[in-house]
């Protein structure tokens, strides 16, 4: 077997051309360290009219190409750049599709009504831009409900392609509460047979579900942490989907996502004004009083500061801090710092509280990439109330930020927080298994009291915290392993 495998990532978003959410940071970061352990890596995702084609320098790459869908053909064009070393990153262009304002819905936050069509297509594009580059990938490698569909086309409309012959599917669940569930008159656009939309492959209650789809061609099915693969084979966490993945036995399986410290590092950081790490916190200090001059927040480093950086939804569990948010700041000394966008309603609720509550809570509505680094820095404790959490990265950033994560016990949230021992002072951080208001008050009282009541402790548990490695080389080892598993037994 290859010791060197040529590996395809499809994906609908990639950081920094474009981004809404975790995903991107992933599809940016795990092919680079795929690479780093010496396989030939490329990225395929769409080329939307925002990304910065100058700024990135993207160059076309193929004039046309054409993409068999149903009974029509798609003529698209191919664009290219260096997305590190030796790691290069497509991005097909269809304006018909991805010339939009958004990723997936427009401002209104209004899904797009075409977006079965639009991602159906890009997973097929990936084949034929394979063909056209002469990139033959022993692994295709999905992610999530936009590019599932991939392994469908992989089976069934290039199974007897020799030029994929040898290529295994991978497909990665980074968020099971999104499927890609459309009505069946988008079904002749896909071009399957009639036979695959049965109860056990496309159908879901008379609708197309990409996902559902996805996993059963799927050879291997991972999601991005132990206990969410385990989560989501009940009933209560899987939206429907539990018994197909208790299928799927030994192949489907949770692997940690790591981070890029390259990117998310204190000592290193160019996006905050002071660096530091956990021999030396004067900069993290300092961090602090910038951050509460930024966010109008009063300036005073004898404060704690909490910090949140995030999606408004319901999935995020921000509606249920937004029932307790202001009793928290009336009955504690304590400060809100926040950055985020989504829902509606949750941002005009936001929004309204930092001139209701001047000096306490700092707000910043929409997304900034610098901003989100320097409330990492500048924060003591950041929160992730969840409802539940696939992986989440944040607080894996704030703990090599020294910023001590309070967060609900779910999926990759319980994997990577270890809970605080009040007599020991070990432990890396507060977590509590109710979504309730309650709880959410409790827990943040616990983190806000230990700020002021057990000093030592709080100092002892920052320099434990930005100790801890969560990079991607052990998981990016446990991805190419499974990899080889299924090309092992092919």
């Amino acid at each position: 077997m290859k010791e060197k495998l040529n590996i395809l990532f499809i994906a609908s978003e990639c950081a920094p051309y474009a981004k809404t959410g975790g995903l991107s940071d992933v599809i940016s970061s795990l092919p680079i360290a795929l690479n780093k352990l010496g396989h030939n890596v490329k990225i395929v995702i769409p080329k939307y009219s925002f990304i910065d084609t100058k700024k990135f320098k993207i160059k076309k790459t193929l004039s046309i190409m054409g993409v068999k869908m149903g009974n029509v053909e798609e003529w698209c064009s191919v664009y290219s750049t260096v997305h590190h070393k030796n790691v290069t990153i497509y991005f097909v262009e269809y304006e018909n599709y991805f010339n939009r304002e958004g990723l997936y819905h427009d401002s209104e936050m209004n899904d797009y009504s075409d977006n079965p069509k639009r991602f159906a297509f890009l997973s097929n594009a990936a084949f034929q831009l394979c063909k056209d580059i002469d990139f033959q990938p022993d692994v295709i490698h999905a992610h999530d409900w936009q590019s599932a569909l991939s392994m469908i086309y992989l089976k069934e409309w290039y199974g007897n392609d020799p030029f994929f012959k040898n290529t295994i599917g991978a497909l990665t669940i980074h968020n099971i509460g999104y499927q890609g569930k459309y009505p069946y008159e988008n079904y002749k656009y896909l071009g399957f047979s009639d036979q695959l939309f049965n109860h056990n492959i496309l159908e879901d209650y008379g609708d197309i579900n990409f996902l559902k789809g996805g996993i059963y061609y799927a050879d291997i099915v991972n999601t991005v942490s132990p206990k969410y693969a385990e989560e989501t084979k009940t009933e209560d966490f899987s939206y429907g989907l539990h018994t197909f993945l208790i299928d799927k036995k030994d192949r489907y399986f949770g692997i940690l996502n790591g981070v890029d410290y390259e990117q998310w590092n204190p000592n290193i950081d160019k996006l905050i004004p002071y660096n530091y790490n956990e021999n030396d916190l004067i900069g993290k200090s300092k961090c602090k009083l910038f951050l509460q001059k930024k966010l109008y927040l009063e300036k005073d480093k004898d404060i704690p500061v909490i910090g949140i950086v995030s999606r408004f939804a319901s999935q995020k569990g921000l509606n249920v801090l937004a029932s307790v948010i202001e009793h928290v700041v009336l009955d504690m000394k304590v400060q809100f710092a926040i950055l985020g966008s989504g829902d509606k309603n949750l941002e005009n609720y936001f929004r309204s509280l930092s001139p209701k509550y001047n000096g306490k809570i700092g707000m910043y509505i929409g997304y900034d990439n610098k901003l989100a680094h320097q409330i990492e820095a500048g924060a003591d404790f950041f929160i992730m109330p969840s409802l539940y959490e696939p992986c989440g990265l944040n607080q894996i950033y704030s703990l090599k930020y020294g910023t001590l994560p309070i967060v609900r016990a779910t999926g990759g949230l319980d994997d990577t927080i270890d809970q605080y021992d009040e007599k020991t002072g070990d432990g890396t951080g507060f977590k509590f298994n109710y979504l309730t208001p309650q709880a959410i008050y409790d827990t943040i009282g616990w983190a806000v009291s230990t700020f002021y009541d057990r000093k030592k402790h709080l100092q002892k548990m920052v320099k434990r915290t930005m100790r801890k490695n969560y990079s991607w080389n052990k998981s990016a080892k446990e991805y190419v392993d499974s990899y080889k598993m299924v090309i092992n037994k092919n």
